[in-house]
């Protein structure tokens, strides 16, 4: 479950510099602000005409450029960040505003090469320390992303997300006490994000602290009621706890979310064999099986259930199945 943060806004939500005509300039962030992107671009257009190529149109730029990245037109706004940068080579915000649509592109490299040039001409930009982060992290580069995400605290340690991607980088590197106190104080600041209650119960469930894992997971489920893979991870935690109907409930409920859920239907199968349902269980397995004909757990476990009913010809076909598929479960 992704971002937090949505990209209209980020863009919006931007630097606003400042130009010779505030009052022109103030419009186009009035409008920006209204989500009104296209009154903003024929505003800010109107003022770059004036003059294209004056050091003062890039704040025009700059917020013609936010609003066609709002629209998803992320070409379009680098091509204006790009200008501003060539009229002002020293505007942090322009830097910072093309690494972001960048990072929206998935051309991290570029993304942090420019937040790294937004930094170096303004070292109190948490915006760029934050965006800079996001990239480490897709990058894999997690300890690089948690220095950045920190950085950014510092300065701005009012943002709900820098906490909340901070806290899947502390999660992603074992570091899950840490991983909590962040989601915690997102939560505390953005107490409606359901990606961060679910994240939270995910590290609880880690850590062994099932009560809280189920807590978060029924928030997340309040805040969010259609996401199947929330049900899923619910039942699991349930059928760890030995809450098996609780747990089949669940599972169900993901089946009917997303008929295609392989493995909601492979631990409600695992629940019904706990329970001795094993036809139950069966046509589980077959469901799983017909998903993902690939899925070694789900062969293994139907030959469980099978064996279990006195089936042996059918379990060892399955078995032979599961250990063809994966090698080592049979050693």
């Amino acid at each position: 479950m992704k971002p937090i943060y949505i990209v209209s806004l980020l863009f919006a939500c931007g630097h606003f510099a400042h130009s010779a005509s505030e009052a022109q300039t103030d419009l186009c962030k009035e409008y920006l602000q209204l989500g009104k992107n296209d009154a903003a671009i024929a505003e800010c257009t109107r003022q770059i005409d004036v003059n294209p190529e004056s050091e003062r149109m890039v704040p025009s730029y700059i917020n013609r450029g936010n609003a066609y990245g709002a629209k998803g037109k992320l070409d379009r706004a680098i091509t204006d960040f790009n200008k501003a940068i060539e009229l002002d080579p020293k505007s942090a915000t322009a830097y910072q505003k093309r690494g972001f649509a960048y990072s929206i592109k998935g051309q991290l490299d570029q993304t942090i090469a420019d937040c790294t040039k937004a930094i170096e001409l303004n070292p109190k930009d948490a915006a760029s320390y934050y965006y800079r982060g996001n990239a480490y992290i897709d990058k894999g580069q997690l300890e690089k992303a948690i220095a950045d995400f920190t950085k950014s605290i510092e300065l701005n340690p009012k943002v709900a997300p820098a906490f909340f991607y901070r806290g899947n980088a502390y999660k992603a590197t074992g570091q899950s006490d840490q991983a909590i106190a962040d989601y915690s104080k997102a939560i505390e600041l953005q107490p409606e994000s359901a990606d961060v209650y679910y994240n939270r119960g995910i590290t609880y469930k880690a850590k062994g602290e099932l009560d809280k894992a189920i807590a978060d997971y029924s928030k997340t489920i309040e805040l969010n009621p259609k996401s199947a893979e929330v049900y899923t991870n619910r039942g699991t935690t349930y059928a760890a706890k030995g809450q098996l109907n609780h747990a089949i409930a669940d599972f169900t409920k993901a089946v009917e979310l997303n008929p295609k859920d392989v493995l909601a239907y492979s631990n409600r199968g695992s629940a019904y064999s706990v329970k001795g349902q094993f036809d139950k269980a069966i046509d589980d397995y077959t469901k799983a099986i017909e998903l993902n004909p690939k899925y070694a757990i789900a062969y293994n476990d139907r030959g469980s259930a099978y064996a279990s009913k006195g089936f042996l010809e059918n379990a060892i076909t399955d078995f032979d199945k599961s250990i063809e598929l994966n090698p080592l479960a049979g050693s």
